[in-house]
């Protein structure tokens, strides 16, 4: 078979990035070459490719369902907010500058170009290839430079699938909405619906199903219900929300809890690195966002930012910044990943990405850092905690001076990160996803807190967590979904004399 489709959302975390992830893995393991697609992603979750590209995490998650590499053609333009009003733009994988909201809809059409011919070249090598929106395909005040959704789905000729999320109320209105306020030629393209996160009787789902398609002329193809497993590798920022547990704790093997705090800073960038620590039995994490919430925990972690100096300053601003330094001279661990860990030096230099010039840092650390304006992309190896370990760096600060050991060793003898009594950073995300390194690094936690009855388990699989969940959700695509329609809709595109919904898209967007 060949083809392609266009998964949209009616809102942002509507399930778009895990309906494709479960396509993929579907169309996978019936033994299709398939590949992922998403022209526009917006994020500070991000992953390092083979050749040293930057892409959505997301679209990471989506090439591993496929059985697929990381590539930069997956994820041609990520935007990586800074600010309230600025991104970074990387293009097929290499930052090429920072633009605001409204310079960037200037940038539209030459990017649009770009995604074009990287969609037309994956359609060439794979026989499916799965394209994921943007937030909504009805954001009228964005329309007419739209490169993500109906702009992509008008360029490409692609079929649309809306999903939307009736866990948060109101679907049938976001379904029905999002199509009614497209126009005719959008509307054309939107061949059917799916229902995500549902809990409860089909049965009296089912009256609104059929209400929807005789308002719409198009069907639902299918209800995927809500499944607390799903939580590995989250795209939206609104799925770390302050003071949220992360994951699905399970009960210690020994006497204890480990208790995991997370600073989850206002501009947090791979705070997913934590899910490995949260897969572990008896490791309880939480984001945490005002200094009350550290008081009891045994290890405080601060993340990675998009904007280091200006999250510094936040932690400051709160009372969060004292709340880490009176946990650290406790001789209670402290971690801190990237832009994290550069907060804990001694003087933070950056001309480029705040312009703040030199900043003085936490001092839990005596290090300085300075902020280099070409962007350090690597997936390096090396041992921690005595085990091999890798990783991958996504950052501009780079260390300048450390009076420390580091916490990983690289295969030259040269060191990277920094340890110092119960304080310790690292540059590298990913690091704790090795699970003999996370065994070892939970040990270290567990000593230094005084958790004696605290056990690591011995046969944890991150990797394995994530295939798990991976195939759970082809699972659901294949038992929720109509998929005969599906494979229909992939290979023949959308149906011809769909209806209109009116009133259509607002006169001259």
């Amino acid at each position: 078979m060949t083809g392609s489709l266009l998964v949209a959302g009616t809102t942002s975390d509507a399930g778009k990035s895990v309906l494709v992830a479960g396509l993929c893995r579907w169309l996978a393991r019936r033994g299709v070459r398939v590949a992922p697609f998403k022209a526009q992603n917006m994020s500070n979750n991000s992953a390092v490719t083979p050749d040293g590209g930057e892409i959505g995490r997301a679209q990471a998650l989506q090439a591993a369902a496929c059985g697929l590499e990381p590539s930069v053609r997956f994820n041609p333009v990520l935007l990586k907010p800074g600010s309230d009003r600025t991104s970074q733009v990387v293009l097929l994988g290499k930052p090429v500058g920072v633009t605001s909201a409204q310079s960037y809809r200037s940038l539209k059409a030459g990017l649009l170009e770009t995604v074009l011919d990287t969609l037309t070249g994956l359609r060439a090598d794979y026989e499916v290839v799965i394209c994921e929106g943007a937030g909504s395909p009805t954001e009228i005040n964005l329309r007419a430079t739209d490169i993500a959704n109906m702009g992509l789905a008008r360029a490409a000729g692609l079929p649309v699938l809306v999903v939307g999320d009736i866990d948060r109320g109101g679907v049938f209105a976001h379904l029905f909405g999002t199509l009614a306020l497209l126009d005719a030629a959008d509307q054309a393209l939107v061949a059917g619906f799916v229902v995500n996160k549902f809990r409860g009787d089909p049965a009296l789902l089912a009256p609104g199903l059929d209400q929807l398609r005789a308002l719409t002329g198009r069907p639902v193809l299918g209800v995927l219900p809500w499944r607390e497993e799903l939580w590995i590798d989250a795209e939206d920022s609104l799925s770390y929300t302050a003071d949220g547990v992360v994951g699905r704790p399970e009960p210690p093997l020994g006497e204890q809890w480990l208790r995991v705090a997370v600073v989850r800073l206002p501009r947090v960038s791979n705070a997913t690195d934590v899910e490995a620590l949260a897969v572990e039995p008896g490791v309880s994490v939480r984001f945490v966002t005002e200094p009350s919430r550290l008081a009891d925990a045994d290890l405080v972690v601060l993340p990675g930012s998009k904007a280091t100096v200006a999250d510094l300053a936040w932690l400051r601003e709160t009372g969060l910044a004292d709340a880490v330094r009176a946990h650290a001279a406790a001789g209670l661990p402290v971690l801190g990943v990237c832009g994290g860990f550069q907060m804990l030096g001694r003087r933070i230099v950056d001309e480029v990405e705040s312009g703040a010039g030199e900043v003085a840092g936490l001092g839990l650390l005596d290090l300085d850092v300075e902020f280099a304006r070409a962007k350090t992309l690597a997936r390096p190896t090396g041992t921690a905690f005595g085990q091999r370990a890798s990783g991958y760096e996504i950052h501009h600060g780079r260390v300048t001076r450390s009076a420390h050991p580091g916490l990983v060793v690289l295969p030259d003898g040269a060191e990277e990160g920094a340890v110092s009594g119960s304080t310790m950073g690292t540059h590298w995300h990913g690091l704790l996803e090795d699970d003999a390194v996370r065994r070892g690094f939970l040990a270290h936690v567990a000593h230094l807190a005084g958790r004696t009855g605290f056990e690591p388990a011995p046969g944890t699989s991150f990797a394995g967590a994530r295939a798990a969940q991976l195939d759970l959700l082809g699972d659901l695509v294949a038992d929720h979904l109509d998929t005969g329609a599906l494979l229909r809709l992939i290979e023949s595109g959308a149906p011809a004399g769909l209806p209109f919904v009116p009133p259509g898209a607002p006169a001259g967007r």
